[in-house]
């Protein structure tokens, strides 16, 4: 017994130690290292306060603001302790309530806007807390932003041009807009 006992508890030990500790050191310190920025949350700054998180989304209601994604988390929008999809079926009525009432809030926004709605601005990302929306999402704003804030949409319009970034490498993923970066180059504008 004591000969598959050793073995087992020694592996085990060696294991726990290579894996629980060693490879999360090294990985942590080389992102740390390559990714410093990334590393550190990506948190941006104004005036020395952190405003926010270029990776995790920011719940913006007021309506000379661009709104980012539906948050899926729970009790507040966009915690990031609590990120994860809802798992909330197509059929599921409270998933189907949620998009109702976030279809009526962007009506009641801006009721003179015809355009369909970009599918991102009424259902959540698999994390719900996703900073970014499509270019698309953002255009479908720019009118009710522009007016909001009394300025040209043509400017608001070039701003979502100015910060929209293209697919990953040129081939992975869709282009996206970040929502913080967005509102936050629009209060440069005052």
């Amino acid at each position: 017994m004591k000969q598959l006992v050793r073995p087992a508890v020694s592996l085990f030990v060696v294991l726990s130690v290579l894996t629980g500790l060693i490879y999360p050191f090294v990985v942590t310190g080389l992102g740390s290292l390559l990714f410093a920025r990334q590393a550190a949350g990506s948190l941006l700054q104004r005036n020395g306060l952190v405003v926010g998180s270029t990776l995790i989304g920011q719940n913006f209601t007021d309506p000379g603001h661009f709104w980012g994604r539906l948050s899926a988390t729970s009790p507040q929008p966009n915690n990031g302790l609590a990120s994860g999809g809802s798992n909330l079926g197509p059929e599921n009525p409270a998933l189907i309530d949620a998009v109702k009432a976030r279809i009526d809030a962007l009506h009641q926004a801006d009721p003179d806007n015809s355009r369909p709605i970009p599918i991102d601005l009424a259902t959540a990302s698999a994390s719900g807390l996703d900073p970014d929306i499509s270019p698309a999402a953002a255009s479908y704003q720019a009118t009710r932003v522009a007016h909001r804030r009394g300025i040209p949409v043509e400017r608001v319009q070039a701003l979502i041009a100015e910060h929209t970034a293209g697919r990953q490498w040129g081939m992975l993923g869709e282009a996206r807009v970040n929502v913080l970066q967005l509102n936050l180059a629009l209060e440069d504008l005052h």
